[in-house]
């Protein structure tokens, strides 16, 4: 039985806008904010400065150069190996999940410029199944590391992600090996990749690509780790430390390189590219 199949396909329109309402109200402070005024301050409450949950496509727009993406994703979909049902058959799931992002599975997938610097770049949306990686999300991040080492960028990956797809099970799962293997031929090339972690940032996913990076940052307040706190407390019969899967529990433990808020995420990776750039 086939993994992907062809049929409907969304190809990334950075213009459309899903949501038109003029006013969004903060969960931290309760305060009502002109969302144009949210969005002109990277999706942080100009009140008390909590973080705003972005999309895939809101992600992007902060990080790229405007007007610069290009769509390079496979034209492939999910199939349903397993014919899985839960609460809901499957294809059911992704039905939903694609008119609710507008997208064709959960990750973005394109070309771009930061600071004027070529990039392959992928971003992970969470709203889409969790983020979870499947067997398309697995396939459209070897594509882009494939496009990265044909066209000598950067290759840069945004996570958000509860992890592996159980839909798919052990299909799901080979994504983590398979990933694995080919941003191997990333370092064999000498070509940089760069692992933005955001939140959250668990199971599969964690374990495995947006750990590999040459470089990993994680954005302010994001959640990093694999199995859930209650899962791991209750295997250990150990308590956690409060900070457990912080942002900050990353950065002392060696898990990640650097904490960056959300404003200045762009800013130091132009930074890391430009270094990337001098070393080439």
């Amino acid at each position: 039985m086939p993994i992907f199949k062809d049929k409907k396909y969304f190809r990334v329109d950075l213009e459309k806008k899903l949501d038109e309402s003029l006013w969004i109200r903060c969960k931290s402070c309760g305060q009502l904010v002109f969302k144009r005024r949210v969005r002109e301050n990277n999706n942080i409450c100009p009140h008390c400065g909590a973080y705003f949950f972005l999309t895939a496509k809101e992600r992007l727009e902060s990080l790229i150069d405007p007007g610069t993406f290009i769509d390079i994703s496979e034209p492939i979909m999910d199939d349903d190996p397993l014919t899985f049902t839960d609460t809901k058959p499957y294809p059911k799931r992704i039905e939903e999940a694609q008119e609710k992002t507008g997208l064709a599975s959960a990750i973005i997938l394109g070309s771009a410029t930061v600071t004027e610097i070529p990039i392959v770049i992928g971003v992970m949306e969470f709203q889409f199944i969790g983020g979870s990686m499947g067997s398309v999300m697995g396939e459209q991040i070897c594509r882009g590391m494939e496009e990265a080492i044909q066209r000598r960028v950067p290759f840069v990956l945004v996570s958000s992600s509860g992890g592996a797809r159980v839909q798919e099970g052990i299909f799901s799962l080979m994504q983590m090996a398979k990933v694995a293997a080919v941003r191997t031929r990333l370092g064999d090339e000498g070509i940089p990749f760069i692992s933005i972690m955001t939140y959250p940032t668990t199971g599969g996913v964690q374990a495995s690509i947006a750990s590999l990076g040459d470089v990993i940052i994680a954005e302010k307040g994001a959640t990093i780790g694999f199995a859930g706190r209650r899962v791991i407390k209750d295997t250990i019969a150990e308590e956690l430390p409060e900070d457990f899967q912080t942002d900050a529990f990353a950065l002392a433990h060696g898990v990640i390189d650097r904490v960056v808020p959300r404003e200045s995420l762009k800013e130091e990776l132009g930074k890391l590219l430009s270094l990337f750039a001098e070393v080439a």
